[in-house]
């Protein structure tokens, strides 16, 4: 049977200030874990060992994941003492994975189908390695695979002029040959042991290295724009659910969920969107495609396109925020009127006062 390996490590650097106090992979997309999406993949795949590679916020991945019973398998942490690259994390991972085929999984990546089809390809098939790929318009911020007769040429880790638009999503699969791989290459440039080194040491060396286009959509949440779009993508899907309370002077425009002990006053709630448990929204405008996290409260403020992560306060803050990651116990309070637009991205304990 297949393992998992799920990297939950890495500084993230582009989503400071929020990662200096919580883990990037623990940032919430629709009121959720990013993390917790790659680990739903992986239950829904049938898989029931899974190790997850943890740095310097270990102690807080371990407490929103446990063992792991919650999904149904059982997690073996896996400490790195500093984010050394992807073929790094395999290679620390040898004593769990031992001979068996395994998927590793990015922590920080949503993919909207899951993997369990391709873990049915790859376990089917006799390859060496088999690796996602989805076309982007931006190839020069990822991994990108350049094929030609049907076969895997050449990887590239963000090459300056890409050859093709083909990145590599965040999800491979491998046997127990990639830890030849992974103990040959050196490191990269930036002092790291590249994945796509130790799959280019497979097609090298003459292993078998397969391939498919995802046909859904994918996204690695690395960066502020790419967490708010997935929060979109994501909100999407969701059905109307209103289990808290709301006053008949508010509206709830579609795809709505409310979750219970949550308090709407004299607002609107215009969908997708959702307001988590335990939140006071009172004369507010919450617009699409916004995730409030539990216990916050907005008053007298408006909101779009953001994720607000729990108990904050926004409070009679004009005129609308918008496009922007609100970290936990953040405090904004408007004082005086002057500005006419708002783009944040708050650490947690943040206070804002505006004027």
């Amino acid at each position: 049977m297949l393992k998992a390996l799920v990297l939950s490590g890495g500084r993230a650097t582009r989503l400071r200030p929020i990662t200096h106090t919580s883990a990037k992979q623990l940032v919430p997309v629709a009121n959720k874990p990013i993390l917790f999406y790659a680990l739903e993949a992986i239950r829904d795949a049938g898989i029931k060992e899974v190790g997850i590679v943890v740095g310097h916020t270990a102690e807080e991945v371990k407490a929103a994941v446990g063992d792991g019973s919650k999904w149904g398998f059982s997690v073996t942490y896996i400490p790195q003492e500093e984010p050394l690259g992807l073929a790094h994390a395999v290679k620390i991972a040898q004593q769990f994975l031992k001979d068996d085929k395994f998927v590793m999984f990015l922590g920080d990546n949503l993919i909207r189908d899951g993997i369990a089809d391709a873990v049915n390809r790859f376990e089917g098939e006799n390859s060496n390695a088999h690796i996602m790929l989805a076309r982007v318009n931006n190839p020069q911020n990822f991994g990108v695979a350049e094929i030609e007769n049907d076969r895997i040429i050449r990887l590239v880790e963000k090459p300056q002029n890409p050859k093709s638009d083909l990145a590599l999503v965040g999800v491979y699969f491998f046997d127990n040959t990639v830890f030849e791989a992974v103990n040959a290459i050196k490191p990269s440039k930036r002092g790291e042991l590249e994945i796509t080194d130790a799959i280019q040491y497979l097609i090298d060396t003459g292993r078998d290295v397969r391939w498919h286009i995802i046909s859904g959509w994918w996204k690695d949440t690395g960066r502020l724009e790419d967490l708010l779009e997935a929060n979109r993508l994501v909100l999407e899907s969701i059905e109307r659910r209103i289990e808290g309370e709301v006053d008949d002077k508010s509206m709830i425009d579609g795809r709505v969920v409310i979750e219970k002990n949550a308090v709407i006053k004299e607002s609107v709630v215009r969908g997708p969107a959702i307001i988590g448990e335990g939140c006071r929204i009172e004369e507010a405008y919450i617009g699409p495609f916004t995730s409030i996290c539990s216990r916050t409260s907005i008053i007298g403020s408006e909101i779009e396109h953001s994720i607000v992560m729990e108990d904050s306060i926004i409070d009679r803050v004009g005129p609308r925020i918008e496009d922007s990651l609100i970290g936990k116990n953040v405090s904004i309070i408007k004082d005086d009127e002057k500005p006419t637009a708002y783009r944040m991205m708050l650490g947690d304990n943040s206070q804002v006062k505006l004027i």
